[in-house]
């Protein structure tokens, strides 16, 4: 794949709307976004397949309520990776709401600009969540 394969940055569109939907409209995106396999690694833990992302968006809105994911920035690609960063809101609807948390999300792409893999890093926490050390 090359840089140019994204240039319009629909993949990343398409990423947001996975985390900011439920329901069939999120199992499409899944397929469409993700690799079979794909690799989350976060705070949280290390999971596998669209599954286990839908999963972990349904257990955030079951806490938090109303949750919303938006780009603080276009997404920088190079050789298969980019470097996605994001706040979370909660409450209100797209785009409105309480700043909950901000991050990045280094993406692994393949050859068809699908994600492979992520791997999250909080740039600024919820408040007063306290991670456990790196490895």
């Amino acid at each position: 794949m090359t840089d140019t394969a994204v240039e319009d940055f629909a993949q990343f569109d398409r990423y947001v709307r996975f985390w900011n939907t439920d329901g069939e409209e999120q199992s499409r995106l899944a397929d469409a976004v993700f690799t079979e396999g794909v690799e989350y690694r976060a705070m949280v833990g290390v999971l596998s397949g669209a599954e286990a992302l839908i999963d972990l968006r349904r257990q955030f809105v079951a806490h938090l309520g109303a949750v919303t994911l938006r780009l603080r920035r276009t997404p920088e690609v190079h050789h298969q990776r980019a470097r996605v960063e994001w706040e979370l809101l909660t409450g209100g609807g797209e785009g409105e709401g309480t700043s909950f948390a901000e991050g990045t999300d280094v993406v692994q792409l393949d050859e068809d600009g699908r994600i492979s893999a992520v791997t999250v890093f909080l740039d600024r926490a919820p408040e007063g969540f306290e991670a456990a050390p790196q490895h």
